[in-house]
């Protein structure tokens, strides 16, 4: 469990925000394994927020089970914060996030994300304005600077926890530094020391043992993980069962039925917001088969769901036709072609 503010956490693992995944589709397939603390949106737009509608909008569909649930929030301007913070209390958000750590240079550009670690009086008064405007549970998550400056980044933590903030994520990487370069889990335990606060580790978690030797150098109080919840929807309740002795069934993995499942997880979107999604999951999904770049490859280049349903089909008849076997192919296709 995890205390943050007044919501107890199932577990300490939480899902990271990532564009065009953490959606209900993948949200709700993450819930069927179990082992997952708090979900997450994709990052919003702070300034476009007030005037979203949370029952059509691809960005803020739920569905009732997909709770404690993160709203992450992109936040270019301290004046984006109160309206912003109101939408998300009539959306019955259980949690904010403002991400003071996106590398992306549309985002810097923008004036959020990671830019913003370098003006450290704005983050300040965003935070400040944040917490006086929500009773909810406050958290961020941020990079670990532009270089390796342990002052600065004790200073910026300090202050972020000093008005008021409830958890903080630390993604291990520099902001220049790509998914390739092994993440610096130790400088997460570093910000630990620093802060009474719960410190979130982020960043290059694949697996059980590198969950283990996560923990093991930052002793951070939870573990946020992102790209690999796409490519092992069953990673959290496999970490969960083994690190946090976290009660869940046993895993049952059959990949076509995984995929299959995902793929009726999006008939909730409109039909033109489905695609991209499925194509964005199946760029990582692939990664779990020796030749998955042949089914990755095979849904990007399709025009339609049900186009790349079949491809996605075919190829499972060539590598998985056991794990096929176990698909109802038909009620898929209905769910999607409606």
């Amino acid at each position: 469990m995890l205390k943050v503010r007044n919501t107890i956490l199932a577990s300490p693992l939480l899902l990271a925000p990532m564009a065009g995944l953490t959606h209900s589709a993948l949200r709700t397939l993450l819930l069927s394994f179990g082992g997952i603390g708090l979900l997450s949106t994709e990052m919003l737009s702070a300034r476009r927020l007030p005037v979203e509608n949370n029952k059509i909008s691809p960005y803020l569909i739920t569905t009732e089970a997909e709770h404690p649930l993160s709203y992450q929030l992109l936040i270019t301007d301290v004046q984006e914060v109160i309206p912003a913070i109101e939408a998300l209390h009539r959306f019955a958000a259980d949690f904010i996030d403002i991400n003071f750590g996106c590398p992306a240079p549309r985002v810097r550009k923008s004036g959020g994300g990671s830019s913003l670690m370098s003006n450290p009086e704005l983050v300040r008064d965003i935070i400040r304005t944040a917490r006086k405007s929500t009773h909810l549970p406050l958290s961020a998550k941020i990079r670990l600077g532009e270089c390796l400056d342990e002052s600065t980044l004790r200073d910026f933590c300090l202050m972020l926890q000093d008005e008021g903030l409830d958890l903080l994520t630390v993604h291990a990487r520099l902001r220049g530094e790509s998914f390739a370069r092994k993440p610096r889990w130790e400088w997460v335990g570093k910000v630990k020391k620093w802060l009474d606060i719960p410190v979130v580790a982020n960043g290059g978690i694949f697996s059980v043992d590198d969950a283990a030797r996560c923990l093991s150098l930052s002793g951070a109080d939870g573990l946020m993980i992102g790209r690999a919840a796409a490519q092992k929807p069953w990673l959290f309740a496999e970490i969960a069962r083994a690190l946090y002795s976290v009660d869940v069934q046993g895993v049952s993995i059959c990949l076509p039925q995984i995929y299959g499942q995902f793929v009726v997880g999006l008939s909730r979107f409109r039909p033109e917001r489905r695609l991209g999604r499925l194509k964005e999951f199946s760029h990582y999904f692939a990664l779990n088969y020796a030749f998955g770049h042949h089914l990755a490859m095979s849904v990007q280049k399709s025009t339609t769901v049900e186009q790349a349903w079949q491809q996605a089909t075919d190829f499972f008849a060539k590598t998985d036709s056991n794990g096929l076997a176990q698909v109802a192919t038909n009620d898929i296709l209905n769910a999607i072609s409606s």
